[in-house]
């Protein structure tokens, strides 16, 4: 019964939360963030002070590795080796940190992402400036803890004679936090720091004067002043990182790129790989190689080009879609008191003043107790020399040591203190010189005991104390700038004519969706004849463009795709080409390809006028169909319908200076022509408005633009297999949304229906139900009045109605 008492039932809920909460509190403490006031994460402070505690300083030899990683695992950090490793590596990194921490022999990794070698195989030891970071730490001026099995004792914080936050940043992942703080100029940050002492109540203008941005190892060019100031009062920014690069001449009239500083943090291998994938794809032409020709003078990447390139346009497409550019995001989160705090630059630094004062007061606080210590003995000695005499007889009398210091201090006054001291006085002490030292050694003991008093008891002596010392470690340590910092950032523009080998092609595009570029030299050697196509498709579009235009692709179901030409599948003129259902995928079953507009760019307010069956219209902006973001895959609405079954029968670019009329028949034979200033401009997404007043049942078979002072002859072929030619502009122009006059002779009995329509001098093709086609060229037949019902070219009785007509241009 006694066991069952000790069970809790807790709700899943309850545990999780506790144990995870438990969990994350000890790696945002305890592994992921560095202390805001010597930014270190628990295991750097680890590495440093064990490496230190064995004597694995900067003056003395090179150590194994595996040595100090075995005394950091088994005395202070209870965790794998790799992790301690790792670590201990990138602290010796120079390419990763501003001032290295630990000077590492052997190989250390790479900035391609090599592994280092094995700990067995390298050796290290602490940088100098690693000591800066340590010194003072045996002064008793932090506070210690014991480490995890309670048999030694390790710091919880640096002593950290300069601001190692800033100097070297940080970055790391914990639960709910991760930071990112950049590398810093040393000399620059020691300078802002003896301002902000100071001037307490300095803006983070005032210490952008000093502090102007991030200094990485690496160098580059940071672009985005505006951004940093951000980043240094929030402690949040974005600001871009691009590589330092120059663009030369070589022989045979080319010239290549050569890199010489690339992004912080950025793989230099990868890199190389990505900008020669982008060679070997010819996502841009105009790349001969790219070589990585670093070696221990330092890092050169060059990209030779071919001749004729366009060298900064090239560039400028590097910039955007490889690691050359990065955007650098500051995260500045730090362990300030115990918790995570996203700080700005100012905190930073005042959180670094506020320690290293205290590490100061402790530490003249020590070496006081100590001088006092040694001046109360040095005292005890020169009275023991002045009655040196009474002093050895005493000693003479006296039974054992025990016995001499007691009688020491009951007969002349000393201190228990002062009478070991001179129990423990070896006899060639007693000379002469002695005596001097003593006195010179006690006036010197005055002097620094006034000093630090005063330094303890005016903080303007401890301040002053302070800068002097960062001013030691600039003297020493400060290093030139080696990242530029531009105010602005730079607008990455990318011309098409860098991407793109300019070359003139010939497109083709059929009704089902096929399309392909085939090259004028395939194209002369079929004749432009026979170009491959399915059974029963056809051509809408064939005409010679060059790579650099683009097309838009209209379909029946009132959508519109984009494709730069040279975008287009490049195949021979035989081949049937590529089906747009491949890239695209928001396409109907039944969306077919009925209309192709080609341009170089558009021009301003020029409209396309757009027509549907069931008797709707709207011009819409061709601005509107600029290539959107997901052009690759997915079209664009370019109408609206208000039935689902309704269709586009037909698109006209148009241009402002054009005074143009429509020109519109229906199924049932009515015509209706009205100015086009009548058709309102509306949005892509609308529906549009009324093109003509239809009867039940009644659809528009064809639209076209016609200049009202034009003859225009227009054709029509009916379902009983009539043709007729009459003059467009017979037509009166009206309004819109009437319903026209009749361009048939209504008869009683099979009464003429039109299936097809075409404005001037074209050729068509007429099928029946029977499957029957006909090739007719309009020019052939005479032109008639609009009461007239034309002449029968197809028999209805042999092959049935007429349901299909196709209409091409003549040559």
């Amino acid at each position: 019964m006694e066991h069952g008492q000790n069970i809790q039932e807790l709700t899943l809920e309850e545990v999780m939360g506790d144990r995870f909460g438990r969990y994350s509190k000890y790696i945002i403490q305890e592994r992921a963030l560095p202390d805001i006031r010597d930014g270190l994460k628990p295991v750097q402070r680890r590495i440093l002070f064990a490496m230190n505690q064995d004597g694995n300083t900067h003056e003395k030899s090179f150590r194994k590795s595996a040595k100090s990683v075995g005394n950091i695992m088994g005395n202070y950090h209870p965790h794998g080796d790799s992790s301690i490793y790792e670590a201990m590596v990138r602290m010796s990194q120079d390419w990763k940190l501003r001032n290295v921490l630990i000077e590492m022999h052997g190989n250390n990794g790479s900035m391609d992402g090599d592994p280092p070698a094995a700990m067995r195989y390298t050796e290290a030891r602490l940088s100098e400036v690693s000591g800066e970071l340590l010194k003072d730490i045996e002064k008793e001026t932090v506070d210690f803890v014991w480490n995890f099995d309670d048999t030694e004792k390790e710091p919880t914080v640096l002593p950290a004679k300069f601001p190692n936050l800033l100097v070297n940043g940080s970055t790391g992942i914990s639960a709910g936090y991760a930071t990112e703080i950049p590398t810093h100029n040393l000399s620059e940050v020691i300078d802002g720091t003896i301002y902000l002492i100071d001037h307490p109540e300095a803006s983070v203008d005032d210490l952008i004067q000093f502090i102007p941005g991030p200094d990485f190892p690496t160098g580059g060019i940071l672009q985005g002043a505006d951004e940093i100031k951000k980043a240094y009062e929030t402690g949040r920014g974005k600001a871009i990182v691009r590589s330092k690069t120059e663009i030369q001449e070589i022989k045979g009239g080319k010239q290549q790129i050569v890199i010489s500083e690339i992004p912080y943090e950025v793989n230099k291998a990868s890199l190389v790989k990505k900008m020669d994938e982008i060679r070997l794809n010819k996502k841009v032409d105009g790349i001969a190689e790219v070589r990585d020709e670093s070696d221990r003078t330092g890092l050169q990447i060059v990209v030779e080009l071919k001749k004729e390139a366009n060298a900064q346009g090239i560039l400028n497409y590097l910039f955007k879609n490889t690691d050359l550019q990065i955007n650098y995001n500051f995260n500045i989160v730090a362990i300030d008191k115990m918790r995570p705090q996203q700080v700005g630059i100012k905190r930073m630094l005042a959180s670094y003043v506020e320690h290293r004062q205290s590490v100061i007061l402790k530490r003249s606080q020590y070496e006081l107790q100590k001088a006092l210590t040694r001046q109360h003995i040095v005292e005890g000695l020169i009275k023991a020399l002045s009655i040196l005499d009474q002093v050895i007889e005493t000693i003479r009398q006296s039974k054992d040591k025990k016995d001499a210091k007691n009688n020491l201090v009951m007969m002349h006054a000393f201190t228990s203190e002062q009478a070991e001291a001179i129990v423990t006085l070896q006899l060639y002490r007693l000379t002469n010189t002695d005596i001097t030292q003593l006195n010179k050694e006690a006036e010197e003991l005055a002097v620094t005991i006034a000093k630090l008093e005063k330094i303890i008891q005016h903080k303007e002596e401890l301040f002053k104390l302070m800068k002097q010392e960062l001013r030691e470690v600039k003297k020493k340590y400060g290093t030139p700038r080696v990242t530029t910092i531009e105010k602005e950032i730079t607008e990455i523009t990318i011309d098409t004519e860098v991407l793109v080998a300019q070359e003139d092609v010939m497109v083709t595009i059929t009704h089902e969706g096929y399309m392909k570029r085939s090259s004028l030299r395939s194209y002369s050697a079929s004749n432009g004849e026979d170009t491959g196509m399915k059974d029963g498709d056809y051509v809408v579009y064939q005409a010679q463009a060059n790579t650099l235009d683009h097309l838009l692709l209209v379909t029946n179901k009132g959508n519109v795709i984009y494709r730069p030409v040279h975008e287009l599948p490049e195949l021979r003129f035989k081949e049937v080409g590529e089906h747009i259902s491949q890239m695209i995928t928001n396409l109907e079953i039944e969306e077919t390809i009925f209309q192709v507009f080609a341009y170089r760019e558009f021009t301003e307010n020029a409209t396309f006028v757009l027509f549907t069956k069931d008797g709707y219209t709207k011009q819409t902006l061709q601005t509107e169909f600029s290539p959107w973001r997901t052009y690759k895959t997915r079209s664009q609405t370019m109408i609206k319908f208000k039935d689902k079954a309704d269709e586009l029968i037909g698109v006209f670019s148009t241009q402002p200076s054009d005074t143009l009329d429509a020109y519109l028949t229906t199924h049932q034979a009515f015509a209706l022509r009205y100015p086009l200033k009548d058709i309102p401009v509306l949005g892509a997404k609308a529906a549009g408005v009324k093109s003509v007043n239809l009867k039940a049942e009644d659809y528009v078979v064809g639209a076209s633009l016609i200049d009202p002072l034009d003859q225009t002859p227009v054709t029509y072929v009916t379902q009983r297999g009539a043709l007729k030619r009459m003059i467009a502009q017979e037509i009166p122009a009206t309004a819109r949304a009437q319903r026209g006059l009749m361009v048939f002779r209504e008869l009683k009995k099979q009464a003429h229906r039109v299936v097809g329509m075409a404005l001037g001098e074209v050729g068509l093709q007429v099928i029946n139900q029977k499957g029957d086609q006909l090739e007719v060229m309009a020019v052939h037949y005479p032109i008639t009045d609009r009461q007239s019902n034309g002449s029968f070219i197809l028999n209805e009785k042999d092959g049935g109605l007429v349901t299909q007509v196709h209409i091409h241009e003549v040559e």
